[in-house]
């Protein structure tokens, strides 16, 4: 891809924190169609037939083209000529490739982990389960997302290779392809409801053959996060909530309909930017920030600060916030794996009842008075 590997990051990993779709409530939706097995996620859908199941990914990225439509075979399954013209991938797959490290915690869910034989920026995975596969060698490096070694994967020749895009000019995917391998088009990163994110373990448990184990987590997953939810039920969202921090001068606020403000909003805080429509995120000057946010009880701001002197540092007009003053910071960024990953950005979508539950420990702390952070860690 023609983008550096740097701003690849940035634009996943923010895409990841603030999401670019569609909000929609938390409850259970009804399904249009009887055959499709996804409630929450709006990305994707999978109509189970007999022998085979078909998935279609919609709005893979931003402004995507087109969607794509993938037909997951059973040994004994057979394809009408209708669904010929599709990719047809054989499922259960025995060996796979993942290029994001959202990815991982849905594999090791399902106890498929070892079926991974390639990923690239190996580092970038802080699960000790899988770190574990990687320095053992099972696992590959690959390369780089923008720039994947195709020999290597010819060599490895996975069942599936499964990635991401982040515009419709995508050379490395069409390479992929002409190579010879199977391709799916992941969007978890498009999703955005938190639990939107989290129901496309039901794409692994439908490549695995494991259906009803991804049905099963995935319904405890949602059940927590309600119950978590029913804490804060009689709650009155009081404590104001300054979110994000400076980007090369530009100070990215969530909007009211993101993956985030959802989280915070469920949590009963009182987002000061929750009135701003939309999804993904709006740039402001810090002047407008500072107007309205200067008092805000609390900050979540995004980075991987250890401390609070370390979060001053990095800016001197931090200091102007009340919030620094009386050291309210909270990052979720700040754990990291042995190779420098960041635990949030692989565990957090597909682990949502965790992050809310981080939330409603940092608004409401009487409530939960036993509870130990996942994610969240307080800059003192």
């Amino acid at each position: 891809m023609k983008f550096s590997f740097k701003l690849i990051l940035f634009i996943f990993s923010f895409s990841t924190l603030v999401g670019c779709k569609k909000s929609e409530t938390s409850k259970i939706k009804e399904s249009t169609n009887s055959n499709n097995t996804i409630e929450y996620a709006s990305g994707f859908s999978i109509n189970k037939y007999k022998g085979y199941s078909v998935v279609t990914v919609s709005n893979p990225w931003p402004k995507a083209n087109k969607n794509y439509t993938y037909i997951l075979k059973e040994k004994t399954g057979s394809i009408p000529d209708s669904l010929q013209k599709y990719t047809t991938i054989s499922v259960p797959l025995e060996s796979i490739v993942v290029t994001s490290t959202t990815n991982i915690p849905f594999l090791e869910m399902l106890e498929v982990e070892k079926s991974l034989v390639g990923f690239p920026h190996t580092d970038y995975v802080s699960s000790e389960k899988t770190r574990k596969l990687i320095d053992s060698r099972a696992i590959k490096n690959i390369g780089q997302n923008e720039k994947l070694n195709v020999e290597q994967l010819i060599d490895l020749n996975p069942n599936l290779i499964v990635t991401f895009g982040i515009d419709n000019n995508n050379p490395m995917i069409d390479n992929l392809q002409k190579s010879g391998l199977k391709v799916l088009i992941q969007a978890d990163w498009m999703e955005q409801t938190p639990l939107g994110k989290a129901e496309w373990i039901k794409l692994y448990g439908a490549l695995f053959g494991k259906e009803k184990e991804a049905k099963t987590l995935f319904d405890g997953i949602v059940k927590n996060y309600n119950d978590a939810m029913q804490l804060v039920a009689n709650q009155k969202p009081t404590a104001t909530v300054l979110y994000g921090s400076m980007y090369q001068d530009q100070w990215y606020v969530a909007r009211g309909s993101s993956w985030v403000a959802q989280f915070m909003k469920d949590a009963k805080a009182n987002y000061l930017w929750a009135n701003i429509e939309g999804t993904g995120s709006l740039s402001l000057p810090f002047e407008k920030i500072l107007e309205k946010a200067k008092t805000a009880k609390y900050w979540i701001a995004t980075g991987s600060f250890k401390n609070i002197a370390e979060f001053q540092n990095s800016n001197p007009h931090y200091i102007q916030f009340d919030a620094t003053k009386s050291k309210n910071v909270y990052t979720f960024e700040s754990k990291l794996g042995a190779t420098g990953g960041t635990i949030y950005y692989e565990l957090a979508p597909s682990r949502p009842d965790l992050v809310l539950k981080d939330f409603i420990k940092i608004f409401h702390p009487e409530l939960l008075p036993n509870y130990t952070f996942t994610f969240a860690q307080k800059l003192n």
